[in-house]
């Protein structure tokens, strides 16, 4: 099962020794860390040994919470003083994210659906349904009628709503995954996302939303896939208030049906299942709503437990007598999912060791930090953020940009370092966002200083920019970037093998053959665009009548 490779990072620490004398007792972060800023390593070397540290065994998987975070938060803290950085979390380097923590108790969880006839069916957990209660109790049970609310989706700015004529009252909400694809992209993914169909739905009255997939969310998580791990633990963020962040107050639970069994709440209806999910499947089509005729009862349970773990933060203070005050945040999350029990009880390998997902973006935030250390100091002041809990739902950086260490609306924009699957020699990159604001002519400059090739999104369908860090800074009205490594040159085929084969799985590890020297030039046009942003006269803005700028600060 263990798959350590810690002999690079051990070379690592014969290097400090060779260097210098070290008190006992010695912290290994702490001496990797100095190690790799002794100036006996490149930056490719650099970026190896730290991912050699981050994805090794010992981390366990980096999941939020754990010990194998914390000491991947102190290596990271580390490494940020030896580069030079100053501290800037509330605690020293940290920034301490309080959550609470949700383990499902799977015996709990139950799901049937009583017909027009009074027939009731009995579902089976795993194999038909799973079940989410809501992080604000340690359980649920309800019965209510179900009503069918198309793609629960309320978009005013695309004259849509799929509530139109429903009462939703004390009923539960059931609706497919995604949204219509008459949305552009970013929309799409905007209002599609489980937190804003649950927002709409429980303004309207709903204690429970039971989602179903598309053929085209069965196609990209097949059922195996999102059974995999049921009893990985949830997370969500306790604000200083107390209160837990969660979407959709009111709600009681939800649940996800296996395609198989969804037909069972339409028996009788208006449209039959097939017919509906034809209509979602099609081009231009979005089905409407109705009320079902049949009675689900839902129940589930967790064990809830409140946990804390750190954002690390380290900054670089501007130079500029006015700009100085205004901050430019780089991302990158420092967590990983873990440990699979149910795939160590199988006795199999369930590490989850996340070696590009996302140790590689750690990495390489830290070696743009080493370059911006290397030069004159910038105008802006420069925030590096090593956040925590993005595998359960961008936690750490929504907490930060909700609650910042420095003053809120003087952060002007966030670079973000996300999984960059750097296992091709990339000839062009892919600029998430940047078309949306003024960041766009800086990083079109930057990516052209490098010597690369800017391409247009390859898979506009997924609506990337708002699946990762940065869109928690975005919906706090800061404009944002996320750069990944083109498809040109072979990177489709690598990027397609990744995910097929180990994405959020355990071979996402240190045999990966990562090109180091590859991961050093994304480096280099990551740290060009921060600088570019951090050096520029003018405050970075949102393009004018753009879709996020307009919902998110309203210009």
């Amino acid at each position: 099962m263990l798959k350590r490779n810690s002999a690079f990072l051990a070379g690592a620490w014969m290097v400090l020794s060779a260097c210098a004398n070290v008190a006992a007792p010695v912290d290994p972060a702490a001496v990797a860390a100095a190690a790799i800023v002794s100036g006996k390593m490149t930056a490719a070397t650099r970026i190896e040994a730290d991912v050699a540290y981050l994805a090794d065994d010992a981390r366990e998987g980096r999941e939020a919470g754990t010990r194998g975070y914390e000491a991947a938060a102190q290596y990271v803290a580390a490494r940020l003083a030896a580069i030079g950085f100053e501290p800037t979390g509330d605690d020293g380097w940290f920034q301490q994210v309080p959550l609470r923590a949700s383990t499902p108790i799977l015996d709990a969880a139950a799901v049937s659906i009583m017909g027009a006839d009074g027939v009731t069916t009995v579902l089976t957990h795993i194999d038909d349904f799973r079940v989410f209660p809501s992080a604000d109790a340690a359980s649920f049970d309800i019965t209510a009628p179900a009503v069918f609310v198309g793609f629960g989706v309320h978009a005013p700015d695309a004259g849509h709503d799929d509530y139109e004529g429903l009462d939703l009252n004390g009923k539960i909400a059931v609706y497919f995954q995604g949204a219509p694809d008459t949305f552009d992209s970013e929309q799409r993914a905007h209002y599609g996302s489980g937190g804003s169909k649950s927002k709409e739905a429980a303004a309207r009255g709903a204690i429970g939303t039971i989602s179903l997939m598309t053929s085209e969310n069965q196609q990209r998580t097949p059922w195996a896939r999102f059974i995999s791990n049921p009893s990985r633990v949830s997370m969500t963020w306790v604000g200083p208030d107390g209160t837990a962040d969660i979407s959709g107050p009111g709600l009681k639970g939800s649940a996800v049906l296996h395609p198989d069994k969804a037909a069972m709440l339409f028996a009788g209806a208006a449209q039959s299942y097939a017919e509906a999910l034809a209509e979602a499947d099609a081009e231009g089509a979005a089905p409407s709503g109705f009320d079902l005729g049949v009675t689900v009862s839902m129940a589930g349970a967790v064990s809830q437990n409140d946990v804390t773990s750190p954002n690390v933060a380290g900054l670089i203070p501007g130079a500029h007598p006015v700009l100085k005050d205004e901050y430019v945040v780089l991302t990158a999350h420092l967590d990983h999912t873990g440990i699979n029990q149910r795939l160590v009880d199988e006795g199999k390998d369930g590490l989850h060791n996340g070696a590009m997902d996302n140790a590689l973006g750690i990495a390489t935030m830290l070696e743009v930090a080493s370059r911006l250390i290397e030069g004159e100091p910038p105008a802006r002041s420069i925030i590096v953020l090593a956040v925590t809990a993005e595998e359960k739902g961008l936690l750490g950086a929504d907490y930060f940009a909700h609650f910042p260490t420095v003053e809120k609306e003087n952060i002007v924009a966030n670079v973000n370092l996300d999984m960059p699957i750097l296992l091709h020699s990339f000839t062009d990159v892919v600029a998430f966002g940047a078309e949306h604001s003024s960041l766009g002519p800086i990083t079109d400059a930057a990516v052209a200083a490098a010597g690369l090739e800017l391409s247009p999104d390859p898979f506009p369908q997924l609506g990337v920019f708002t699946r990762s860090d940065h869109y928690r800074f975005v919906e706090q009205g800061v404009p944002a970037v996320y750069l990944f490594p083109g498809f040109g040159s072979g990177g489709e085929e690598k990027f397609n093998e990744f995910m097929a084969e180990h994405y959020h799985k355990p071979s996402d590890d240190l045999s990966l053959p990562i090109l180091y020297d590859d991961a050093a030039r994304f480096a280099d046009v990551n740290y060009r665009i921060a600088l570019d942003i951090a050096q520029s006269l003018v405050r970075p803005h949102w393009n004018e009548g753009d879709f996020f700028g307009d919902l998110f600060a309203g210009e």
